[in-house]
């Protein structure tokens, strides 16, 4: 299982605090959005990990293990969740979940690719929100197509785009995955 990263910090070897320290400093670096892996041997790195990242909000995605080697998963915090939303079609996590499994759903995942291979709904198309516009064809434009991301935002983005586009029957989902209770999928072990 290859989960693509925007950088990779190797961290192998240091003892807590240091990969905390090389990833702060790293992260100076990432552009919103962006995927940073994080690459240790220290078996305490993935706790102290996913708290650093939620004190400093930051997305801890996942780790997978590779013999002695952790591989953590963050994206770097857009600031998103003050964003204004402008497509006035929306529903609710609820909604979403009793339209699953109707053949005229099509949920659509506008996240990066690493935060899909960790956890996504079940039978959603992944097309990170970058790759939407080159991608938008591939869609079947008969469907009620409903954008999920994180929060709410990227989606919103999206189903912007995708109207532009022609597409008819777009709703964006809030508040996404950040609240998601429904069945997931993963595509890591």
């Amino acid at each position: 299982m290859t989960i693509e990263a925007n950088f990779v910090l190797d961290a192998k070897g240091l003892a807590c605090p240091m990969p905390i320290v090389k990833t702060k400093k790293a992260m100076k670096d990432l552009e919103a959005g962006q995927v940073i892996e994080i690459q240790a041997t220290d078996k305490g790195s993935k706790a102290d990990l996913q708290a650093w990242a939620k004190s400093s909000g930051h997305d801890y995605l996942g780790t997978i293990e590779e013999g002695d080697v952790l591989k953590h998963f963050v994206r770097k915090s857009s600031g998103e969740d003050s964003v204004e939303r402008k497509h006035e079609a929306v529903t609710n996590n609820e909604e979403l979940a009793g339209k699953l499994g109707d053949e005229n759903t099509l949920v659509l995942d506008v996240r990066e690719k690493a935060e899909y291979a960790f956890k996504h709904i079940p039978g959603a198309l992944s097309i990170p929100l970058g790759e939407l516009e080159a991608k938008a064809d591939e869609l079947a434009k008969d469907k009620n197509i409903y954008v999920v991301c994180r929060t709410g935002n990227r989606s919103d983005m999206a189903a912007q785009l995708l109207v532009d586009k022609g597409f008819a029957n777009v709703i964006n989902v809030v508040p996404g995955m950040s609240e998601w209770s429904g069945d997931v999928e993963s595509e890591v072990e």
